[in-house]
Formats: C-alpha cells, structure tokens, sequence
C-alpha cells in the first residue's frame, strides 16, 4: 500500500470513528430528551420508569429503551432519533427514510418492539395483552404516510395517559417494577456486548425468526417475478410475516 492509499485508508477509518461517535451521542440525546419528558409530564407516584433494560430471554437478549409501569399497564417504548421524512405502514417488514436526496431502509420498528413486548411478557410471567407498544420519533422528521396511533412524535404523555383500563393492582405494579429492576443485566459495555452477539445471531440463523422467535422453513416462491426462489419464511404466518431470501 503507497503513502496516498494509507493516508486515504486512515481518513477513512477516522470518518468511521467519527460518524460511531456522532451516531452514540444522538441515540443519547433522543434518550435523554425522552427521560426529561418522563420527568416533565408523567407522575412518578403512579407511572414507574426503568430506562435502557436489558433483559433475558429464550433467544439470548433483548434490550428496550424504556418501560414504564402503571396500574393502566406496562408501556414498552422503542425511540427513534432520525431525520428527513419517513414512509411506512403497520404491516411493512421495512420502513424508508429519504434525507438529502437518498432512501435508506430500516426494520419497521413496530416489529422491533412487538418482540420486546413479547421477550418482557416471558420475562415477568404475564399477559401479552397487558403490554403496551409504542414508537417514539425524535428528531427533525416528518412522517409522509399516515401512521398507527401508537407511532409518535408529539402527544407521547398524553398517549400514555390515555390507557384508563386499570390493569394491575397497586402492589402488582409494585412487585413488577421490583422484578425489572433487580432481574435486568446491569449497564455495561459487557451487556452491550453480548447483547449485539445476541443479535447477531438471530439475524443470521436460519432456523429461529428474528421477529417473533418462531420456527423459520424452508419455502419456494410459487409465483411472481420471484417464482422458483427459495426464501425463509416465519413458521407463523400469517401472524408473523418475516421472510428472508435463502443465500
């Protein structure tokens, strides 16, 4: 390698460093702002906040961003720290992001945090129905195609405070936060760690879905342009629709 290549490699190499710690400080920020709206607008005698828990489960971890837990319910937050204008629907695998001129992909993030529900149900040995998801956009974003109630930008207390149902008694609730407090891996680069390899590894398997935890088969495209194709598909469906094209 000459002198020009080197110097070229290790600018790229520093953007990396850079554009890692400019993407760490903004996922901070949106996390940040989101415990200052926790702390602004929801009472604390009655909504109990646990923020960046990562917990076990049966396919390694889970990590989820907040959770909050009430008498009206556990509500599982998944934030999102993004510009331009975003496109997607409840049941799109993939939602699209246009930023200066440029599409970008990213999972739907309903499905993220469908398993997140489902992972914190397991864990606290409760009802999946009593479990509520919400998505919450941060960032100078708009969204260009009508979203689900529980996709947000603005009204993120307001939403919260609109679940009256009284779920949990008040010592249920009590017991409940207990049990995320003391049963979650504690903070740390090593949790992050493994947590990534946790992902990893579902992603990469091609016998468990990385959405729902199911049986992934072995199935071919019976029509359509991809008519012969073999692709993976959740054992599932039609509950859980992920699919991934065989390599």
């Amino acid at each position: 390698m000459n002198l020009n290549s080197q110097f070229s490699a290790g600018n790229d190499n520093r953007s990396v460093e850079i554009m890692s710690l400019i993407s760490s400080f903004k996922g901070w920020l949106g996390e940040a702002q989101t415990m200052l709206v926790h702390c602004l607008k929801l009472d604390s005698s009655i909504y109990k906040q646990f923020n960046n828990v990562t917990i076990p489960s049966d396919r390694g971890t889970t990590q989820i961003d907040h959770v909050i837990v009430s008498r009206y319910g556990i509500f599982v937050i998944e934030t999102k720290n993004m510009g331009g204008w975003i496109y997607g629907s409840k049941n799109q695998p993939q939602w699209t992001q246009v930023f200066h001129a440029k599409k970008y992909k990213f999972q739907n993030p309903l499905y993220q945090n469908y398993r997140h529900t489902k992972a914190l149900a397991a864990f606290l040995q409760i009802d999946h129905e009593k479990l509520h998801s919400i998505v919450f956009f941060w960032g100078e974003c708009t969204f260009k195609t009508d979203m689900p109630e529980n996709v947000l930008q603005t009204g993120y207390s307001r939403y919260i405070k609109s679940k009256t149902e009284i779920l949990f008694s008040e010592t249920e609730v009590m017991l409940i936060g207990e049990a995320i407090a003391t049963g979650r891996l504690p903070k740390s680069w090593k949790t992050h760690s493994q947590h990534v390899k946790s992902l990893r590894d579902r992603h990469s398997s091609t016998t468990i879905c990385p959405k729902c935890g199911g049986e992934l088969k072995l199935r071919t495209a019976k029509r359509g342009q991809n008519a012969g194709n073999q692709f993976y598909g959740c054992s599932n469906y039609p509950t859980c629709r992920y699919m991934r094209a065989k390599e």
